[in-house]
């Protein structure tokens, strides 16, 4: 059996998964951490249960409510778990009455019935239960009660095939007549594709045009459509949403009069509401969230992380001079020391060093999503970003592309205009991702040793301010119009957990090691071999006679302009395609134990390579991502040029602008 995990946004849903499946998903204290579908196993079965995007309303208005009502619709599960947030009912229960209207079956999870027992609140849950006609059982997904009884509940009425009881939330009046008469034109088309005709109805009169074509409604059946519902605005006064809301809102208002007492204000409320007069205050909001990211970056690249990382290298570098000693000893070919130590040694070795250091930012920025206080950079950024012509909500996958750009790109589902989306997400590329750390902290410790933090500081803001100027750009050039209205749920703030804090850490750290053991291992390898053999496959004495370098001075005009023409420097960036880590392995397997200083003729030259790896293409799976996203190969291939050209461009006026003061 499979049943759809179907919810509002941060109403525990994914916590609720973990539970039922014993998976570790990332669970976030902020609307939209899901943006794809995830399956697991319920435990203790072999039924199947499907994550789905968080929504408010199965409309045809943002990608994941498409996501989740192309999923309930096509793949017809055996049933729905509802989860609902029951310190917030009526809300909630405005997408529980659209679940019931599809006549699946259905059982509703009250979801944090602890806090609402902790102040003072109760739910008749029987009561509840009889006026929804499903099943309706409490629960506390973050502390595992109820979850059981959740389970053996919703088996049996998928078993039982127990579809709703209650699925007509009004008794008479102009919208009672318009949904029946709906329903009676369109039954026979309904059934024909396994949907409710009760559900079809609704969406139809809510101008969801996207089932027209699966119900091949005639034009005449269409007009009689259009005309039931003109005569319900007409004789309720309310245009077609607004009378569908009210009906809802009005079952709903019965249904909690009778079966909920309200708890009072909770402290957690009342904390957050003091928090919040500082933490988003109009003035002082933005200062402060500058102070919290240059702590972050601070504690991470000159405390924390730095020394960790250091530790971390001389590992690595003992274990590469053993295992140097243990090859020489043993009498390898010479060839293949070479390729073991210069090559895997120094490039994947170069790469790993960092990994306390993208741990320990992911420490800190975990912490800060799972307080709340990332929902509140998005409420205090919508008035910067509207005047670039985005809403506050496009900040969550902005900051999510600091970790890295494939989620945030995949988390631009979330907003509800394709406007918004496409815009959005051509600036993403922008934010500096975690796996352009270490090429930052190696020029910086080479180049600032005594300002580390502010050149890590300064370079993350040079790439907000340059995503900044371009989205001006394409605003008034290829996105015109304004973006949608910002509507965002703030969480209270919560205490991190520990759980979730680690889960984020160790999801980063997997990812940084099997790309340090895949796709970089696989371009230092190949790095390696260009660089040793020349174009007949003879061992070279000198990189410079290298097919590398024959490689290398091809392109590397195109960078003279910019200050660092040589070869080597040209090579570094085009493996930087594959992941941004490769490009400091590059450097390591070329520069064969000298330092980072030689490799540029001037501090300049090196500030130019640092502005074009902030700002050039990211690497293949970002781009393969965009290309999804957009369904579109010439869109992907017109993000990488225009990232390209932007970088150039900066990189550029940086060098040449410079030259003139330096």
């Amino acid at each position: 059996m499979k049943f759809a995990l179907v919810g509002n946004q941060n109403c525990g849903k994914t916590t609720l998964f973990n539970a039922l499946t014993g998976a570790n998903q990332h669970v976030g204290n902020f609307p939209g951490v899901t943006v794809d579908s995830k399956v697991g196993t319920i435990r203790g079965t072999d039924a199947l249960v499907v994550d789905l995007p968080g929504i408010y309303s199965i409309r045809p208005y943002t990608n994941e409510e498409i996501v989740t009502r192309d999923f309930v619709i096509n793949e017809k599960p055996d049933g729905i778990i509802n989860i609902v947030d029951a310190t917030n009912i009526e809300r909630n229960l405005y997408l529980s009455l659209q679940l019931l209207e599809m006549r699946i079956p259905t059982v509703i999870a009250l979801n944090m019935m602890d806090e609402v027992r902790n102040n003072g609140g109760t739910i008749d849950v029987k009561k509840m239960a009889k006026a929804l006609g499903v099943p309706v059982i409490p629960i506390s997904a973050a502390k595992n009660e109820g979850v059981s009884e959740l389970v053996s509940a919703a088996l049996s009425a998928a078993k039982n095939k127990k579809r709703p009881a209650v699925y007509d939330f009004c008794e008479s009046g102009p919208v009672h007549r318009c949904i029946h008469a709906v329903s009676h034109l369109i039954e026979d088309h309904a059934d024909a594709i396994g949907v409710s005709a009760r559900f079809c109805a609704t969406k139809l009169i809510e101008s969801d045009f996207s089932l027209n074509d699966r119900l091949s409604l005639s034009e005449n059946e269409l007009e009689l459509l259009e005309h039931s519902v003109i005569e319900m605005e007409h004789d309720s006064g309310l245009d077609r949403n607004a009378a569908l809301a009210e009906m809802r809102y009005t079952f709903i208002e019965k249904v909690c009069r009778d079966a909920v007492v309200k708890p009072k204000e909770s402290k957690e409320h009342r904390r957050t509401t003091r928090m919040d007069a500082v933490l988003t205050n109009r003035f002082a909001a933005i200062p402060i969230f500058l102070c919290i990211i240059f702590t972050v970056f601070f504690l991470t690249f000159n405390v924390i992380g730095a020394a960790l990382s250091d530790w971390l290298e001389l590992g690595i570098d003992r274990l590469t001079a053993v295992v140097s000693a243990a090859l020489n000893a043993y009498g390898i070919n010479p060839v293949v020391h070479s390729l073991l130590i210069d090559g895997v040694f120094a490039g994947v070795g170069s790469v790993l060093s960092f990994l306390p250091l993208i741990v320990v930012l992911f420490f800190f920025l975990s912490i800060l999503e799972d307080t709340g206080y990332m929902a509140r950079i998005a409420f205090v950024m919508d008035k910067p970003l509207r005047k670039i012509g985005l809403s506050g909500r496009s900040i969550v996958p902005m900051l999510i592309g600091f970790g890295c750009s494939v989620p945030a790109i995949m988390a631009t589902r979330t907003l509800a205009s394709n406007r918004d989306r496409k815009l959005t997400l051509m600036l993403i590329p922008f934010m500096s991702c975690s796996a352009k750390i270490p090429i930052y902290t190696v020029f910086a410790a080479a180049f600032f040793p005594e300002y580390a933090a502010f050149v890590m500081m300064a370079l993350y803001l040079f790439g907000i301010v340059i995503g900044i100027l371009t989205a001006l750009l394409l605003k008034s050039v290829a996105f015109r119009g304004k973006p949608v209205p910002f509507v965002m749920e703030l969480p209270n703030y919560r205490l991190p957990s520990a759980k979730g804090v680690l889960l984020l850490m160790w999801d980063k750290a997997k990812d940084f090691l099997q790309r340090a053991f895949t796709v970089i291992f696989a371009a230092t390898v190949i790095i390696w071999f260009l660089q040793s053999f020349d174009l007949r496959l003879n061992v070279v004495t000198n990189s410079a006679d290298s097919l590398l370098a024959m490689v290398g001075r091809w392109i590397a005009p195109i960078f003279t302009p910019l200050g660092f023409g040589d070869w080597k420097a040209a090579t570094a960036l085009v493996t930087g395609f594959t992941a941004k880590e490769a490009v400091l392995s590059t450097m390591d397997i070329l520069l064969g134990g000298q330092k980072l200083t030689s490799f540029f003729a001037s501090t300049l030259a090196a500030v130019s390579f640092l502005v074009f790896t902030l700002l050039y293409t990211p690497c293949v799976a970002a781009i393969a991502t965009v290309r999804r996203e957009l369904d579109s190969n010439v869109g992907a291939l017109g993000v990488v040029l225009m990232q390209c050209g932007v970088a150039w461009l900066c990189a550029f006026a940086v060098f040449q602008i410079g030259g003139l003061f330096i």
